[in-house]
């Protein structure tokens, strides 16, 4: 069964029932199916009658919104392959995919993205035109003979399925659509190199959807809340194909800024999104119970006291009882239920991936009744290969593998997989395809252990390991990720390779750092003043080391010396990745004279 198939197969069944929700002019408003469906064929109507053939790519730029689901569809439909883009790329990143892609058309949401289209185009030999969702746009942009507009081109469409012919050609199509036909080339971030356009069929994704729906129960019941980009794997396939498949409702956020205000708006049960959002969620609910007075501190910290013990239990194989169950309730009742409005009040369970979960965020919102269950995979395995769920979660891994894929340990330590949803390739780099493959298994370039539960671990990438002068070989995200939990640390990144100790960038939490030095009466003008004070370093250092004393970091990996940053990596500045990747090679050479100096002693 190919995707366009799973998607007209629940407009069939579902009809008039919900299917999306979007803001607009300040209130939610709902998107059949069916209306879903009609708007996917106008879509794929306008491509054709614009002469799109099969086997063509079409690119498609644009933040998430139900517009991205009707280009993506009827690019499917058609039998066409896309090449979605971040919104988040400048004009030179876009041209670049545009161009390694072969992209006929181009979609693109808003003026600000159209601009970039226009900048580029005649860059672009293969690109013929831009179709833009927006209709309030500058007439001058709207004019240009190579633009046009999302509603026009959907009137064409259906004009063109007017004719019999043509609307049965366009059910030919769909229908003999293989399930091995390529889908969709999703570029890797390029933290290594310039991005890779990784090639996905219609079956790695839907063996990926039907594996995880046995993970996982999802339905028709179920609302999801859809922030993390559509033109990233991990939300394409867990928070838009899935639920596709299952019936779900997909509700959009509007920003990840009005993620926690969506979440009271349109109730949603589940949640896909990454460990940040969960860290942040963590740390106000922490914050808010510090600084709570009397009674209702108390009752708040002993309410996570319980938490930290449900999660004691399931960490220890056994079952809470007794008095610990009648606390757990009533910790439930008074305070965690609170938790639950906030996160909208009907959420079941959070859906994490893309970087590593802390152990104490997993073992914390477990204790409270609101499991976050950890997966892994990659672009190139569509994405999902290993992952936690009910009844089957081990804290500090990232799961067992799902049904129909393999995965084992190298000699060196690098994971490999093999199954129904790896990658055919990299397009047009048979190099690059032919260097990530061994004996028919997936070289996933992560580092990791299986269990004797056959649980998996990461331990870190293989490319990042730190290598010292004494020869001592360093994970470097254990400690970063331990050192980003101190509420004082934002941002970390080790440096140390063939040199004597570790040492590293530290990202400060400037709002408390300044609410630091004013309780503590630290004199400072700026932000640079503040950093800058030597009681504030000293501070961070205390903060530094009791994370290794309080996790027994061996000596060899601790920081020694570290540069405090005075702004966090951003990818306006081209530090991480549009998934927020550290691009450890461009960091460690725009701070390299900071990072020598700490040496020069």
């Amino acid at each position: 069964m190919n995707l366009v198939q799973v998607f007209f197969e629940q407009t069939r069944r579902l009809g008039d029932k919900t299917a999306l929700k979007v803001k607009r002019d300040g209130t939610y408003v709902n998107i059949s199916w069916s209306e879903w469906a009609a708007n996917v064929e106008a879509v794929a109507g306008g491509l054709l009658s614009q002469g799109l053939q099969a086997g063509a790519k079409v690119a498609l730029l644009s933040e998430n919104r139900p517009e991205w689901t009707y280009a993506d569809l009827a690019i499917l439909a058609c039998a066409c392959a896309d090449a979605p883009v971040y919104p988040t790329n400048r004009a030179p990143q876009v041209e670049y995919i545009v161009n390694d892609s072969e992209a006929e058309f181009l979609f693109v949401s808003t003026a600000e993205q159209l601009e970039k289209g226009l900048a580029i185009i005649d860059n672009c030999p293969a690109l013929k035109k831009i179709f833009v969702f927006d209709e309030d746009l500058p007439k001058n942009l709207l004019e240009d003979e190579k633009v046009m507009s999302l509603s026009e081109l959907m009137r064409s469409g259906r004009e063109w399925l007017k004719s019999k012919e043509n609307a049965e050609r366009f059910e030919a199509i769909w229908q003999n659509i293989d399930a091995q036909d390529l889908a969709t080339l999703i570029y890797t971030s390029g933290t290594t190199g310039d991005p890779k356009g990784v090639m996905l069929t219609h079956n790695n994704f839907v063996s990926n959807v039907v594996s995880t729906s046995k993970c996982v129960r999802v339905d028709s019941t179920d609302t999801f809340l859809s922030h993390l980009p559509l033109s990233h794997v991990f939300e394409r396939m867990s928070g838009y194909y899935l639920p596709i498949y299952n019936g779900s409702v997909i509700a959009y956020a509007e920003s990840i800024e009005m993620v926690s205000q969506n979440m009271s708006e349109v109730h949603p049960t589940l949640m896909i999104s990454v460990p940040r959002l969960f860290e942040k969620i963590y740390e106000r609910i922490y914050d808010g119970a510090q600084q709570s007075t009397g009674i209702k501190k108390k009752l708040a910290l002993w309410a996570f006291g319980i938490a930290d013990q449900i999660s004691a239990c399931k960490r220890e194989g056994r079952n809470p009882e007794g008095w610990l169950n009648l606390q757990n309730g009533l910790a439930k009742k008074l305070v965690f239920a609170k938790l639950g409005d906030k996160l909208g009040g009907s959420l079941r369970f959070f859906v994490s991936g893309g970087a590593p979960l802390p152990q104490k965020i997993a073992e914390f919102f477990y204790g409270t009744g609101y499991p976050i269950y950890e997966g892994y995979g990659l672009t190139e395995t569509s994405p999902v290969m290993t992952a936690n769920y009910p009844l089957h979660i081990k804290f500090g891994t990232v799961g067992r593998p799902i049904e129909g894929v393999e995965v084992k340990i190298a000699e060196d330590g690098e994971i490999l997989t093999k199954g129904p949803n790896v990658t055919i390739g990299y397009y047009n780099n048979l190099a690059a395809t032919e260097e990530a493959f061994i004996d028919g298994w997936f070289c996933t370039g992560d580092v990791g252990e299986l269990d004797s539960d056959n649980y998996l671990k990461i331990t870190d990438r293989k490319k990042d390991l730190i290598v010292t002068a004494g020869g001592k070989n360093i994970a470097p995200q254990h400690l970063e990720n331990l050192l980003k939990m101190d509420k004082y640390i934002t941002e970390v990144m080790l440096h140390g390779d063939r040199k004597k100790f570790i040492s590293a960038l530290i990202v400060p939490d400037f709002e408390k750092a300044e609410a630091y030095a004013l309780k503590n009466d630290i004199l400072f003008t700026d932000v640079k003043g503040l950093l800058e004070n030597p009681e504030i370093r000293a501070m961070l250092g205390r903060r530094i080391e009791k994370v290794h004393l309080e996790h027994e970091i061996p000596g060899y990996e601790q920081v020694k010396k570290f540069v405090i940053m005075s702004s966090e990596f951003t990818m306006d500045n081209n530090e991480v990745t549009p998934t927020l990747k550290l691009k450890r090679k461009i960091v460690t050479a725009k701070f390299q004279m900071e990072l020598d100096a700490l040496y020069e002693d």
